[in-house]
Order: structure tokens, then sequence, then C-alpha cells
């Protein structure tokens, strides 16, 4: 078996290239998001919780992947390549989800006056799209790293954090937008058509 650090600087160069990728699309949607900003803050800090899901789990993972070689994925450039893949779908989906929700998208929970219910682009399957995108992204570069326990890492510890900001924002819609919402979510999974 080999490990991502194993297989060269070919291979670093390709995944580096793809993490600052999607380094540079969040930043594209942080700067969307504080454009939107404005409507009442119902986040409770659940922000808090998807940035240190997310923070652990890449951590973890790369850890794993250069300490823990007897873990290393086999196949060699294979999981590198259907990694970077599910990057770069990950990374699309979630620009996709944040074009279609426009000016209702912000990284903070948060409803505003004239916010409706928004079941277009990938919103027709899922009701958490852009989460989908960014777990996606994230199982992607454990895949890519080459490594079972970074993979691992990376599916749980970011999902968890995603849950916790999922139950609150689920709560804050539903309350402010009441039986749209309601028959919205009733219709679709949060993440994963068919699954949850």
């Amino acid at each position: 078996m080999t490990s991502l650090p194993a297989i060269g600087h070919g291979a670093r160069v390709l995944l580096q290239a793809t993490a600052l990728a999607f380094a540079a699309s969040e930043v594209s949607i942080r700067i969307r998001s504080g454009r939107h900003a404005g409507g009442s803050s119902l986040d409770r800090g659940s922000i808090v919780a998807v940035v240190l899901g997310i923070g652990a789990g890449v951590l973890t993972a790369a850890w794993c992947a250069v300490a823990l070689p007897g873990a290393a994925i086999p196949g060699g450039w294979l999981p590198l390549v259907v990694g970077v893949v599910l990057m770069w779908l990950g990374i699309a989906l979630r620009q996709w989800a944040v074009v279609a929700l426009g000016t209702f998208f912000t990284v903070m929970v948060q409803v505003t006056s004239d916010q409706h219910v928004v079941d277009r682009g990938p919103y027709r399957w899922v009701r958490h799209p852009s989460y989908t995108g960014l777990l996606l992204t994230l199982v992607g570069l454990g895949t890519a790293l080459g490594n079972w326990l970074s993979l691992v890492a990376l599916a749980m510890l970011p999902t968890a954090g995603l849950v916790i900001r999922i139950r609150v924002e689920e709560a804050a819609l539903e309350s402010a937008l009441g039986e749209p919402y309601r028959s919205f979510a009733e219709h679709r999974r949060r993440l994963i058509p068919g699954l949850w």
C-alpha cells in the first residue's frame, strides 16, 4: 500500500492546487455572505461547531496521512484521482447551492423579513445542498490523502459539527417561515437524497 506522502511531488502539487481552489471558493462564499448579512442572528454559536468539526477533521486527517502509513488506501494514484474529483464536485455543488439561494445565503444562521423557501437548483433534491457539497469536498480530501483513517476523520468530525448547525438552522427556518418550510422539508432529505 502507498500513502500520499510516498506517491511523490506530483500528487502533492495536484492536491495542494485543489485545496487552494477550495479555500478560494470558501473565501468567495464568505465575501458574498457579508454582502447579504442583515437579518436577525439565530446562529446560537452553531458556526463554532462547524469550524471546530472541520478544523479537527483536517488536522486529524493530515496527521493520520503522515504518521500512520499502515492505514494507507491501496491503489497508488487512484485514491488521489478519485478524491480530487470528489473535491471538485463538492466545490461545484456548494457554489451552485449558494448561487441558487441568492441573497438569502449567509454564513451565520439568519432570517430576513422578505425570506421565502427556495426550491430551485440543488434545493430540489435536498434541504442543505451547500453542506452536502462541503462534506463531499472534505470526503474527497480524505480519499485523496490516501489513508483510511484520514477519510474517516474527514467524514465524521465535520459531519458532527454540521448536524448541530442543521438542527439550529432548521429550527430558525421553521419558526420564521412556518408551513411553507415544513412542506419543503417534508419532501426532501437533509443532505443525501433517500438517506438523511
